[in-house]
């Protein structure tokens, strides 16, 4: 997976365009995030680079080194900074870090690591923090069956829905959760209507029991 995603990241071009996806962009406009921001399975960085220009601390991985070194030149050009580090989530020191909020933008894993993976990075992100989350739905292979071109995976256990959102992020109260029709127009690899869901959620404030 690691050279499929060096190969499409080595172009000069930006596979997914350098502006950033539309939920991202509404979601940290909309709840107004502040502070530690991780994104998963960034690539290139248009999401990155976003959120450093909104002030936001911004600690993203992949595992593709072109996509950090797209990531970090697009970061150079609009005169931001970024922490990118590359390799595999529990192998990087980020898991001993806290975030304010985490942000899944397509990041498709295959099914036997991917609910670990969430639970793990729900696991980072601080009491009162957001998970955010879009990803194509499971009525999306239809739509890729018939127009390739809109992207995403061609494998029914990698697309997401309600259901898993909800089993792997029990710890969240739901303020957005819908799987709905959109137009994407992202670079090459994302023209076209597609199915989605997107997510919302809010991790709930527990307290340790007190000891008498």
């Amino acid at each position: 997976m690691k050279e499929m995603w060096d190969n499409r990241y080595s172009n000069e071009d930006y596979a997914y365009g350098i502006l950033p996806n539309d939920f991202f962009k509404y979601a940290i406009d909309k709840y107004k995030l502040t502070g530690k921001i991780l994104l998963p399975a960034e690539g290139e960085g248009r999401n990155a680079v976003y959120a450093a220009k909104k002030g936001l601390n911004v600690t993203a991985f992949d595992i593709s080194n072109e996509g950090k070194k797209k990531a970090l030149k697009l970061a150079e050009k609009e005169n931001v900074k970024i922490n990118y580090e590359i390799g595999n989530l529990f192998d990087l020191d980020l898991i001993n870090e806290q975030f304010d909020s985490a942000i899944f933008i397509y990041a498709h894993l295959p099914p036997s690591i991917l609910s670990n993976y969430h639970k793990k990075i729900a696991e980072l992100v601080k009491p009162n923090g957001y998970i955010i989350l879009e990803g194509f739905s499971t009525g999306h292979l239809e739509l890729r069956k018939q127009n390739p071109q809109v992207g995403g995976p061609d494998k029914l256990e990698m697309l997401f829905s309600k259901d898993t959102i909800k089993r792997d992020f029990p710890d969240f109260d739901i303020i957005e959760l819908e799987d709905v029709e959109t137009e994407l127009n992202e670079g090459k690899f994302h023209i076209g209507t597609a199915k989605v869901i997107r997510f919302v959620g809010k991790k709930q404030h527990t307290t340790q029991p007190k000891l008498h």
